[in-house]
């Protein structure tokens, strides 16, 4: 129900109790029940679905809607990013959240700092996404709660005119409530323990579940070495085990995103079971590094039938077996055609740097067999993104015949060329990769899975450097709290920020008169009004 309509409703229930609700008042009511629009977290998976899912849609239908997200580790975080989303382009339209299992491990674990390899409680999986959607849904509260305090100070001038506009802007509201994409690792276990935390995060609100093709027990950061893939039919399991778990709890159009690591994984745990030739285990063998034998073989050799010889594969001493050099984009291509045969919704491709043209030769070989295949890609801060683009540019260049004898490529890094002509397309073509990419590479979703790690830490070294050096307050005051107030920062009113306000109107619902307010001419935070 609207805002009107909600007001009716609560008045009529509190009129059929014979004068004893008369305490309460059906417009107080209304205004809570808008400012807790989500009563749980599964209304939120059902409703981000649908927008992710009209987004993807949007974008099958021109590459120029693709959408973008940045990876939050706490409630706040997220938070602020979406207040500041809307604040600047006044929708979060085509904005999500990515929840990044890196940042969990590292931020987030009673074990302290933590790699990226599954180690962390998968509990707190779940508690991050519930964590994220109570501050969002406490920005919508704060926000509805200040447009009704604008709303009763018009009607107290009698000014219906600004009554009517306030009155548009709480019917139209947009909230604060996006898509999140969470990281499920490898599923922490078996296709039943992917099931369970599945079921966990899509009841605290997810509606898009990302996934690797990884083991489990030896699960490593898509941008570090000793990565270890599993046998199709074993990752197919953990799709269908997300789906249902989406399907259980209702949201029928739940997302799942598959992760292949295989362009930089070159080893697999085991030989994947094959019934007949030519079928997914058999063309996963394939890229089995082996040499052919005679005989029986030796002691506790494994070994394969390969096109009628026997052959080996290449077993290391950690009882893992090794594929092919060379193979990893092959494999790649094939692991995302079986995900989106069995299942997912979007793909993920974990490369070693953001070339376009590399992801592309993927993409167009995956759209020959699935037309619509479209991608989420990770903008990785373990990209060194300057060198990158920088060499890219270089190298086009040098293909092109252009004279680059005034750089040297291997320092390309280095401040001397900031303002030099290469640096400048480098910066250019980093400007304009999500762009380029979405039309070019079939990229959906682009996201930075890391960036709130790295720009506390930036904030918090300036901080500290000034506040503790010469500068001492001046380097808040100078470096924190006039940016804050010059730029609008809506956290500058920390208190209001925490919920104060709320606090005083639902005080106010209760006590009438009598209610203890927070907000009274003695209160700090006014001096932030001009």
């Amino acid at each position: 129900m609207g805002y009107q309509e909600d007001m009716a409703q609560a008045g009529r229930l509190i009129r059929d109790y014979d004068g004893t609700w008369d305490g309460i008042s059906g417009e107080s009511v209304a205004r809570m029940r808008a400012q807790n629009k989500f009563r749980t977290g599964l209304d939120i998976a059902r409703y981000t679905a649908r927008i992710m899912r009209a987004d993807m849609a949007a974008y099958d239908a021109d590459p120029a809607n693709y959408t973008q997200s940045l990876g939050c580790w706490h409630g706040f975080i997220a938070q602020q990013k979406m207040i500041s989303v809307k604040k600047h382009f006044g929708t979060t339209k085509g904005r999500y959240i990515y929840l990044s299992g890196w940042m969990i491990a590292a931020l987030r674990s009673e074990f302290g700092p933590l790699p990226d390899q599954s180690m962390h409680e998968k509990t707190s999986v779940p508690a991050l996404i519930e964590e994220i959607y109570t501050f969002l849904r406490q920005a919508d509260a704060r926000e509805l709660g200040m447009l009704f305090r604008d709303l009763d100070a018009a009607r107290a001038e009698g000014d219906e005119l600004k009554a009517k506009q306030v009155q548009a802007a709480i019917d139209n509201y947009e909230t604060h409530v996006v898509p999140i994409i969470a990281d499920i690792d490898a599923g922490f276990g078996n296709a039943e323990a992917t099931y369970l935390l599945a079921k966990k995060m899509i009841e605290a609100g997810a509606c898009a579940l990302q996934i690797e093709n990884q083991v489990s027990d030896e699960k490593q950061c898509g941008h570090q070495d000793g990565k270890v893939t599993v046998p199709h039919e074993d990752f197919i399991a953990k799709i269908r085990a997300c789906r249902y778990a989406f399907m259980e709890l209702g949201v029928e159009d739940g997302i799942i995103v598959t992760r292949t690591d295989s362009l930089g994984a070159g080893l697999t745990k085991q030989i994947a079971f094959s019934k007949v030739p030519g079928d997914l285990g058999d063309r996963y063998n394939s890229f089995l590094d082996c040499e052919e034998v005679e005989g029986a073989g030796n002691p506790g050799d494994v070994l394969i039938n390969r096109d009628g010889k026997l052959m080996r594969p290449k077993r290391l001493p950690s009882n893992l077996y090794q594929f092919r050099p060379g193979t990893g984009e092959d494999r790649c291509v094939m692991d995302c055609i079986a995900s989106l045969q069995n299942g997912a919704d979007l793909l993920w491709i974990e490369t070693e740097k953001p070339h376009i043209e590399q992801i592309a030769g993927m993409v167009d070989r995956i759209r020959e067999v699935v037309p619509n295949a479209k991608l989420a890609y990770n903008n990785s801060p373990s990209f060194n993104w300057t060198l990158n683009f920088r060499q890219q540019v270089f190298d086009s260049w040098q293909a092109e015949g252009k004279d680059v004898s005034a750089y040297d490529r291997a320092k390309l890094m280095s401040a001397d060329y900031d303002e030099t002509e290469l640096s400048i397309e480098a910066d250019n073509r980093i400007r304009t990769f999500q762009r380029d990419a979405a039309k070019r590479a079939g990229i959906f979703h682009h996201l930075i899975t890391l960036p709130t790690y790295h720009t506390a830490a930036l904030s918090t070294d300036n901080l500290a450097k000034e506040y503790f050096g010469d500068e001492a307050m001046l380097g808040y005051v100078k470096g924190v709290q006039r940016k804050e107030i010059r730029q609008g920062i809506a956290c500058v009113k920390h208190q209001n920020m925490s919920g104060s306000d709320i606090g005083d109107d639902h005080k106010e619902y209760f006590a009438g008169e009598a209610a203890l307010k927070a907000a009274g001419k003695d209160n700090t935070m006014n001096q932030f009004a001009a």
